[in-house]
């Protein structure tokens, strides 16, 4: 039944990933682009100066791109299902239904973290021949914030969809931007380093929020 869930979830969302992966590598392939542009005109070494004394990330037209993706991702995969009334459906099957939910919220986030993995894998095969392994790792690290709130604003988002009705909608709307400017606090390179790890299992306990929606909706609350 897990295996008819994943597919099921794949049928509905991957012209979606595939665009989005497009869309991510192209966004991290022309950063490099404009790197190595920079680097033609002024030469590597001012580009090193400028990221040491300056704070420069020479990535930051990257940073909303993972939360737009995430929201998107999450409007493909549950707006139709509450759309044509397909949740209690799915509800019905025989199988436990917060397996079920979670499965689908697990299969969203295996597409959504093969494109930020992609998006990683693009900057480690490039940035190296252009900066030293200090800069990659200090560019990375500030970029990893934005992916986390990528993946909150895939789980609050789906948590928004999924909930019955509009006056909680809302609620959920104003708590989910609060919680989404978390990420994009600090804007100086490596602020949040020393909080990453903490910041990274609150982003994925967010979870649990869509079976709060789910439980709403089994309940009967509806407009």
């Amino acid at each position: 039944m897990i295996k008819a869930i994943f597919f099921k979830e794949w049928i509905k969302t991957r012209w979606c990933f595939f665009i989005a992966l497009v869309v991510t590598t192209g966004m991290a392939g022309y950063s490099i682009l404009k790197i190595n542009k920079l680097v033609s005109l002024k030469g590597a070494g001012h580009l090193w100066e400028v990221a040491v004394t300056r704070d420069a990330l020479f990535i930051d037209m990257l940073e909303y791109v993972p939360l737009i993706v995430g929201i998107v991702l999450a409007v493909v995969q549950f707006a139709p299902e509450m759309q044509r009334k397909c949740l209690k459906l799915t509800l019905h099957l025989p199988c436990s239904q917060k397996r079920m939910i979670f499965s689908m919220l697990a299969a969203g986030l295996t597409l959504l973290l093969t494109c930020f993995i992609v998006n990683f894998g693009v900057l480690y095969a490039c940035l190296p021949a252009i900066f030293p392994s200090q800069l990659v790792w200090r560019f990375t690290l500030s970029a990893f914030p934005w992916y986390l709130a990528g993946v909150a604003s895939y789980l609050m988002a789906s948590w928004i969809i999924l909930e019955p009705t509009w006056k909680m909608r809302i609620v959920d709307i104003t708590i989910s931007i609060f919680v989404i400017s978390i990420y994009f606090l600090a804007p100086a390179p490596e602020a949040y380093n020393s909080f990453l790890p903490y910041l990274t299992i609150y982003t994925f306990m967010l979870i649990v929020l869509s079976w709060i929606s789910v439980s709403r909706f089994k309940s009967g609350k509806q407009d």
